[in-house]
């Protein structure tokens, strides 16, 4: 802000750059663009297979061979990065299927690899959906071991860049866990590949639907011992402090819509790559409300979006993704 003195009303009057669509989009701060978004995408093994989420309208679980053709329209839209999550057939305590050659990952990776070099494939790196109790680690007596767990999360990140992953994104919130993925990479030759460490992760209550979509619900308990409190904000800045030490190169607040103030707060703090995950119950909550012709979605979807950039992420993964490049098309 300016040190002089702004004038007063009648002198300044702020409704003259409102005035028409012209004025109002040549003056908008924020603004979306297609680049900014990543599609989250739910991948099963089988063939042709697309089944839709049913507490989230319009998105699948997706054989590999649908997942190829959902990254061809993704193309088509202007969409260049998609977030990937795993759901094996065979599920164990140490979630074996995370870091197997033959996972489902790696071979989706793989396959949308050779038919769209040019897409950025983001992995999440977590083991709740391939193991049986549906936590993100090692289980011993009832307790989820945090350093048991570095060593495979380490061995998943591997493995994806081996599949050839872009991105390495760990959503486990184990301590630790970015330095030992960041070693392991090194060591392993894919030092340039870059960590979107979930850094910021709430034990929150919007997950709901896709614990569905992920086949991920946890058999005991729940994960408030290693996710964060949703009254903590000094804490979450610790925790994306820690991961940039340790090597993240993108920051993630997740969820989006609850945590704007630490969005915001990232960014001026930090000045790193910011990620916002705007997760399934807010996606899900908009979907309810316009199929009972209580909200606009589209438009409700836009404010949504644009309140997450103007927050200060500078990417952001929604199940949105679509309908936002086509309103983007189409509201040029």
């Amino acid at each position: 802000m300016s040190n002089f003195d702004l004038p007063d009303f009648p002198v300044s009057r702020l409704r003259r750059l409102r005035k028409n669509v012209a004025l109002r989009d040549m003056f908008r701060e924020t603004s979306l663009r297609k680049a900014d978004l990543i599609y989250p995408l739910f991948v099963v093994e089988g063939e042709n297979v697309k089944k839709e989420i049913s507490s989230m309208p319009e998105q699948f679980q997706l054989s590999i061979d649908n997942v190829v053709r959902e990254c061809g329209e993704l193309e088509t839209l202007g969409i260049i990065s998609v977030l990937l999550f795993g759901i094996p057939l065979k599920k164990d305590e140490v979630g074996s299927g995370a870091y197997a050659d033959d996972g489902v990952i790696q071979r989706a990776v793989r396959e949308i690899k050779k038919n769209f070099p040019e897409m950025l494939v983001i992995t999440d790196v977590c083991l709740c959906e391939y193991t049986s109790h549906g936590h993100c680690g090692v289980v011993e007596d009832g307790y989820v071991q945090n350093d048991a767990t570095l060593e495979l999360l380490a061995k998943e990140s591997v493995s994806h860049a081996q599949s050839g992953a872009d991105i390495i994104a760990p959503s486990d919130m184990m301590d630790g866990r970015v330095a030992a993925i960041r070693k392991a990479l090194d060591r392993s030759g894919f030092a340039e590949t870059p960590i979107m460490a979930y850094s910021a992760k709430f034990s929150s209550a919007f997950y709901g639907p896709f614990r569905e979509a992920a086949e991920s619900a946890p058999q005991f308990g729940d994960r408030k011992t290693y996710q964060m409190d949703f009254g903590n904000s000094d804490e979450a800045m610790r925790e994306i402090a820690l991961d940039i030490q340790e090597g993240a190169d993108i920051v993630m607040v997740k969820p989006a819509l609850s945590y704007l103030d630490l969005i915001r707060r990232a960014k001026d703090t930090f000045n790193v790559p910011v990620a916002a995950y705007n997760v399934s119950g807010e996606y899900s909550m908009v979907k309810a409300a316009a199929a009972n012709g209580w909200l606009d979605s589209e438009k409700v979807m836009m404010e949504i979006l644009t309140s997450i950039k103007r927050a200060g992420a500078d990417v952001i993964i929604t199940y949105f993704t679509k309908e936002a490049a086509r309103y983007l098309k189409t509201n040029k």
